[in-house]
């Protein structure tokens, strides 16, 4: 028998995507008690369903009530904006999008030396009465010191890597103390040691006034405190009840199509992709064309001597030194803001200080004449801050093209051959249905799949992965290990990025650790 008094209603709901509608005749009920996660496929409509909350999904149809004053109100969702704190994927892109609009705007007004810091994106969140500005900045600091991210707060925005800027976000939303706090994906970027501290501090907020909505891909992400699971799945609800009677294996098999086997130990949920009793399954044989022979490509592969990137006093890599040899797939680990991601745009070239360091890539020094494109006609890459860039307005079929050129967009029309090796990896990632759909019409997951596709259509020498895994569901992410296993395996080289030392795939053969921008270890993984 349910306890509590209704928190929020939705009341035959239905949602408008575009022109589409989805999410027809909708009910579902959070009770001021309940705490919920969702959960469900890339693409079933996770973030369109939380988004509604706020008003950043239109209502075809139907009413949602809120109560977070004591009485039922039926009100447009944008009216109780205010009342709500949101962290996801989309609003980082919406905040860099907003930011170059801005810098534009001060390029033209003379005004070259401002710029927007971690404290400007945390105070700007609309707050419930409009916060005065003292109160509202002490309540920053606090939260800040909690969330141990004091130190970025004069930081500019443009320089703070992925993981920090997801710290910054989650402030931003904490820092109204929301009655509700929707949380899509929050734990994807960050390091071993914030998503754990910060998961202590979300479940103590679920101890008190403040209720959370977390959108995830993991069991393991689900605290202690959240009570409640509601499955979605083609833009539908599909399960929904107590966390211990949805969360069970055949559930979980039934919304993702594949066999996944859930625990739970004390009330701590993991979810495993096979049978039960199943350790990890083999990948299955993927044949990959490769640009060249393995006796053909340069030994070293990469080589970093003494490399320093800084800006003013402060130091990104300090006096790293670095190789990795022909025939040998790296991993680079370590907390948020490490310089992990500064050494992959090192490599790729996008990075300025590449060229005033000593580096050999392809055993050529950078910077000895080589264009920018002789070098990306080698390297395929997949990071988040390539996702956040890749903004166009177009068909995704032409996205993966566009690996073929390293361009953002699709300037020429692939050749026959191309096309071949497009509808080629297409196949083998299972994404057919996308690649009809325009890109920014995807979830997270899905751009992210997208791109893997476009980094590895061209059959790259070495192939960059920073976080590769992030937004993609259970049997996404067995397919993507499965894909990078086989091409580690065979001629291609892989420098894989991540937080989670037990993600990386098989084909790992030696790994490097930084801690603030400084190799505390390197050498062949044990």
């Amino acid at each position: 028998m349910q306890s509590g008094k209704p928190f929020i209603e939705f009341s035959n709901v239905t949602l408008r995507i575009r022109d589409k509608p989805v999410f027809s005749d909708t009910s579902w009920q959070i009770r001021e008690n309940e705490h919920w996660a969702v959960l469900g496929p890339n693409g079933a409509g996770k973030s369109v369903l939380v988004r509604s909350i706020w008003g950043g999904t239109p209502l075809r149809s139907g009413r949602i009530y809120f109560q977070f004053d004591g009485g039922r109100e039926e009100a447009h969702p944008t009216t109780q904006k205010n009342s709500i704190g949101y962290m996801s994927f989309e609003l980082h892109q919406h905040l860099l999008e907003r930011e170059e609009l801005q810098q534009d705007l001060r390029v033209y007004a003379g005004k070259h030396n401002v710029t927007t810091t971690a404290e400007d994106i945390i105070l700007s969140a609309p707050s419930e009465g409009g916060a005065a500005p003292g109160p509202r900045r002490d309540k920053m600091m606090g939260i800040a010191a909690e969330l141990d991210i004091t130190h970025l707060l004069g930081r500019d925005m443009e320089s703070l890597s992925t993981g920090e800027m997801r710290k910054v976000l989650i402030a931003r939303a904490l820092v109204k103390s929301p009655q509700l706090l929707i949380l899509d994906e929050p734990f994807d970027g960050l390091d071993q040691s914030f998503r754990a501290s910060f998961a202590e501090y979300v479940n103590r907020l679920l101890a008190g006034k403040t209720r959370v909505i977390l959108v995830t891909h993991h069991l393991e992400e689900i605290l202690p405190n959240i009570t409640h699971v509601l499955l979605v799945k083609n833009c539908a609800l599909y399960r929904k009840g107590p966390k211990e009677t949805v969360l069970t294996s055949e559930n979980m098999s039934d919304l993702y199509g594949c066999p996944v086997v859930v625990k739970n130990e004390d009330g701590a949920f993991s979810a495993s992709y096979g049978h039960s009793g199943d350790s990890r399954p083999c990948p299955p044989a993927v044949e990959v064309s490769c640009a060249k022979p393995l006796a053909e490509v340069p030994d070293p592969l990469i080589e970093f001597r003494d490399v320093v990137v800084q800006y003013g006093d402060r130091v990104i890599l300090d006096h790293v030194n670095w190789k990795m040899r022909r025939g040998e797939n790296w991993a680079i680990l370590g907390p948020n803001g490490a310089g992990k991601s500064t050494i992959v745009g090192l490599i790729a070239g996008d990075h300025l200080q590449a060229y005033r360091n000593d580096i050999m890539l392809f055993g050529e020094q950078r910077g000895s004449g080589e264009s920018i494109w002789q070098i990306k006609e080698r390297i395929g890459i997949v990071s988040s801050d390539l996702q956040l860039r890749y903004r166009k307005n177009m068909d995704s079929y032409d996205i993966i093209a566009s690996g073929f050129y390293d361009s953002i967009g699709l300037y020429r029309f692939p050749t026959p051959e191309q096309r071949r090796a497009v509808d080629r990896w297409v196949e083998l990632l299972g994404i057919g249905k996308l690649t009809g759909l325009n890109f920014h019409h995807l979830s997270y997951g899905q751009k992210r799949l997208i791109l893997l596709a476009r980094a590895m259509v061209k059959s790259p020498v070495l192939l960059l992965l920073d976080e590769p895994c992030h937004g993609l569901d259970i049997p996404s992410r067995e397919k993507i290990h499965e894909v990078i296993d086989t091409i580690g395996r065979v001629q291609a080289h892989v420098l894989y990025v991540t937080h989670h030392p037990e993600d990386m795939p098989r084909c790992i053969t030696h790994v490097m650790r930084l801690e603030n921008g400084k190799v505390v270890s390197q050498g062949k993984r044990t």
